[in-house]
């Protein structure tokens, strides 16, 4: 079914954590099932198999991404608790399966220009935009982004960044920042609390990594939402 275009928006608005799911991440165990365990304490899923090669520097292949995209609109978990599920890169699969459901889609600085991208897409799909300073967070706006990712916070292995923003950054990228504004980038239990004036996420491997993932998830929608009071 295709979704409202104002409701994924609202819902966009009220989201803490956003999973970015490379079923790689989960080892052995079954990437649903792990999937599955988190998903009471998560608001949107950010569907990014591994690309060619390993390290998330270039698009996810589009069959993989379509793949499994499709496997988490059709968990039962997904449509119990109303997560949004969107795809990494492929604007290509984020048209296809918006009718079946798949709210929209991020780009990077390695792939279609975002304005290219709504273009393409129409008004309705979500489309996210990686920015990894001030300068990207400001020029963002009134442009076609719903939502920012904004990183990396730490070094982190997942995407090859030795070196982090800090958690200071991200508050502030966020108060300039008219669009929901997601940190992203070695964010786990023991630092999610720093970003708490913040208020939202994007994690993988703390998650998808973890031996409990519905714990991890858990504990770190508690750490962002402690600001609150």
């Amino acid at each position: 079914m295709t979704p409202d275009r104002f409701e994924i928006r609202d819902r966009l608005s009220r989201a803490r954590v956003l999973l970015l799911f490379t079923p790689e991440l989960c080892g052995s165990r079954d990437p649903l099932a792990v999937l599955a365990a988190a998903a009471p304490f998560v608001d949107v899923v950010q569907v990014r198999p591994k690309s060619v090669g390993g390290l998330q520097r270039g698009p996810c292949e589009a069959r993989a991404t379509f793949e499994w995209a499709r496997r988490v609109l059709a968990l039962e978990a997904v449509r119990e608790f109303a997560i949004l599920v969107t795809v990494d890169d492929r604007v290509d699969v984020a048209s296809v399966l918006w009718s079946e459901g798949l709210a929209g889609v991020h780009v990077g600085e390695d792939d279609m220009p975002v304005a290219a991208a709504r273009a393409f897409l129409g008004d309705g799909p979500l489309i996210g935009l990686s920015t990894h300073d001030f300068e990207a967070v400001l020029e963002a706006e009134g442009g076609p982004a719903d939502y920012l990712g904004f990183g990396p916070v730490h070094a982190t292995s997942t995407k090859g960044y030795s070196n982090g923003l800090g958690s200071d950054a991200c508050w502030i990228a966020s108060e300039a920042a008219a669009k929901p504004l997601f940190p992203i980038g070695g964010i786990g239990i023991d630092n999610a609390g720093e970003l708490a004036r913040v208020g939202r996420a994007a994690v993988a491997s703390a998650i998808l990594g973890a031996a409990d993932p519905r714990a991890a998830a858990q504990a770190i929608r508690a750490a962002l939402e402690a600001h609150d009071d």
